[in-house]
């Protein structure tokens, strides 16, 4: 028995300095994407209301996305879009990183769960955020199955002798979408991202190469009629991407509507123009209304 507390004791002092974090009462929020933009359009604005009141927020894409451009791919896309994130994160107030897996091949297999594990206890979440695995990419399916299946997982302690265990097990949750085979999205709790609206269109404005380069789901002349509407000076950039994004968050607090007057009451609740919304995973930790407001510390 000694000596198997003494292997302990060895081993936790050889953990890497990231999974010796010190708590300092601070929620710590950990939100997965299949790309190098994909949690930043989900949850950018929660992020951004978390780290403005001094929480801890680190969005990880599960792909370096070099394959997201019409024109470009490979190391060269992959760095791009991995600078891109990196200056969205300093907008936003918070931290990023990039896993080296190559966009369209992340697969939910032993290695990338590990992958996970390891994130989250490193990270020690409070909070995970994910897609959910239901969705028209395989790649966002798989960061939905990687996230169910690191829930638990990320307690037991030898799962991994790389990260030190995650306890409680945190509250798991899944990004809104509008997929209704073979479930649809739940809004279990919606955020009013009025606050910091223009701070998460400042992230967006950062993510050139998606925002302003990519157009999806059209044939080549359709899109290149579209991508010659983008404006290309800055300051009108970035109004387009207000508008054409802001509608985007708009059509979610339309949608969600009782769902942020539930949480906000009915005053405030029908005066939230723009919202992000998120769906409890029943596989991380049960939580109380109560416990969700200290979750969510801008509810009212």
């Amino acid at each position: 028995m000694r000596l198997i507390q003494f292997c302990l004791i060895v081993l936790l002092a050889a953990l890497p300095a990231a999974a010796q974090i010190a708590k300092d009462g601070k929620l710590r929020v950990i939100a997965f994407g299949a790309h190098p933009d994909d949690a930043e359009f989900k949850a950018g604005g929660v992020a951004a209301l978390w780290a403005a009141r001094g929480h801890h927020v680190k969005l990880v894409s599960l792909t370096n996305g070099d394959q997201g451009h019409y024109q470009m791919t490979g190391g060269a896309l992959a760095r791009r879009r991995k600078a891109e994130v990196m200056e969205a994160a300093r907008r936003l107030g918070i931290v990023t990183e990039v896993v080296d897996i190559h966009d369209g091949e992340l697969v939910p297999n032993l290695e990338t769960r590990k992958i996970v594990v390891d994130l989250i206890r490193n990270w020690q979440a409070d909070i995970v955020l994910s897609h959910r695995p239901w969705d028209y990419h395989p790649d966002h399916r798989a960061v939905g199955m990687l996230a169910q299946d690191s829930a638990f997982l990320v307690t037991v302690p030898f799962v991994s002798v790389n990260s030190p265990v995650v306890e409680p097990n945190p509250l798991y949750l899944y990004y809104s979408d509008n997929f209704q085979k073979p479930i649809p999205f739940q809004a279990d709790i919606a955020v009013s991202i009025d606050e910091v609206f223009q701070k998460k269109i400042d992230a967006v404005d950062a993510l050139v190469s998606q925002v302003y380069e990519t157009v999806y789901g059209v044939d080549e002349a359709r899109r290149t009629k579209l991508l010659a509407q983008i404006p290309k000076d800055p300051a009108g950039r970035r109004k387009y991407a207000e508008k054409q994004h802001g509608a985007r968050y708009a059509a979610v607090a339309d949608k969600y509507r009782d769902t942020l007057i539930k949480w906000y009451g009915p005053e405030r609740g029908k005066a939230v123009r723009y919202a992000e919304a998120f769906e409890i995973c029943e596989y991380g930790r049960r939580v109380t209304e109560q416990e969700l407001r200290r979750l969510f510390p801008f509810f009212p």
